[in-house]
């Protein structure tokens, strides 16, 4: 079997990261293409430096930008890993999925990797974040990623998937808190385009993953999104927070823990809903304003 791999990392001023990123890749991946939206640091130089093909194309949003990459870069190898700037593989994971690559049936086309989050240098372990699966690695032709505008997943158009768990994809951003919350503002807006397209069930012509509770972890989160989506404002939040601090013991990792659950899994998804009540409030709670709107400005 050709288990030759191609990461595709999309990147904007990811100078930071993205040595870190290409370096824990290196010895797995035969071809490293960054995207890059861009940036007006060092990422790009850093990236060539160290080996990868860098290709510049304006942003507009995550799905679109990962499959330019996916369907213009001149990707030659079997099949293709989808990790961000600020990830890195930890672990055994790499060589593992190149053994199970090598390995696999033929009609094989994606491979679930466990992901990690690392926050304020502390591993979440707790709160329902730890340990979760992603479709991360796919057979080049037999997927891409789904239009939305919020929490995208790779979708398979046809065949099976694998699990590898040994090691992590680990998400660990190094910038500070006001980057991050500045970061989250403008994913609340995504957010909640999102929210109302499900609420209105405008996000069906881009959403290639089935809202299944009894399914695969992009299937589940599907699954819960739509039901979030249809559950009052502002009340929602709270016990997104409730659920996950206390229920899941997020309250176990500690301080770190508080702060992400206070700033993620409440302040985050407040202000998303404050974004969904302004735009409702501006069209007088008009449902076929509200969607004509959400068409217009967020169609895909």
């Amino acid at each position: 079997m050709d288990n030759s791999i191609a990461a595709i990392i999309l990147t904007k001023n990811e100078e930071k990261h993205i040595a870190r990123c290409i370096n824990s890749i290196k010895g797995v991946c035969e071809e490293i293409w960054v995207i890059d939206s861009f940036s007006t640091d060092k990422t790009c130089e850093i990236a060539k430096d160290l080996g990868a093909e860098v290709c510049r194309h304006e942003w507009k949003n995550y799905s679109s930008q990962f499959n330019f990459g996916l369907y213009e870069c001149p990707i030659r190898s079997e099949w293709v890993w989808r990790i961000d700037a600020d990830e890195y593989l930890s672990g055994n994971l790499g060589m593992a999925v190149k053994t199970a690559l090598a390995r696999c049936d033929h009609g094989v086309n994606g491979v679930f990797v466990r992901r990690r989050i690392d926050f304020m240098g502390r591993p979440l372990l707790h709160g329902g974040w730890y340990p979760s699966y992603y479709l991360k690695v796919f057979r080049r032709g037999h997927g891409e990623c789904e239009c939305r505008w919020m929490d995208e997943h790779i979708c398979l158009f046809d065949g099976t998937t694998i699990t590898v768990d040994d090691g992590d994809q680990v998400d660990a951003n190094l910038n500070d808190l006001t980057w991050w919350t500045e970061k989250h503002n403008c994913y609340a807006t995504r957010e909640m385009a999102d929210l109302l397209m499900a609420e209105y069930g405008l996000d069906d012509r881009g959403a290639n993953v089935e809202a299944k509770f009894f399914g695969t972890e992009d299937q589940r989160k599907r699954w819960l999104k739509k039901r979030y989506a249809k559950s009052p404002l502002f009340i929602r939040p709270f016990i997104n927070f409730i659920y996950r601090y206390v229920f899941r013991a997020g309250f176990l990792d500690g301080k770190e823990g508080f702060i992400w659950h206070i700033l993620q899994g409440f302040w985050y998804r407040t202000l998303a809903d404050a974004k969904v009540y302004e735009i409702k409030k501006r069209f007088n709670f008009d449902d076929e304003k509200i969607k004509a709107y959400i068409r217009q400005e967020y169609g895909l």
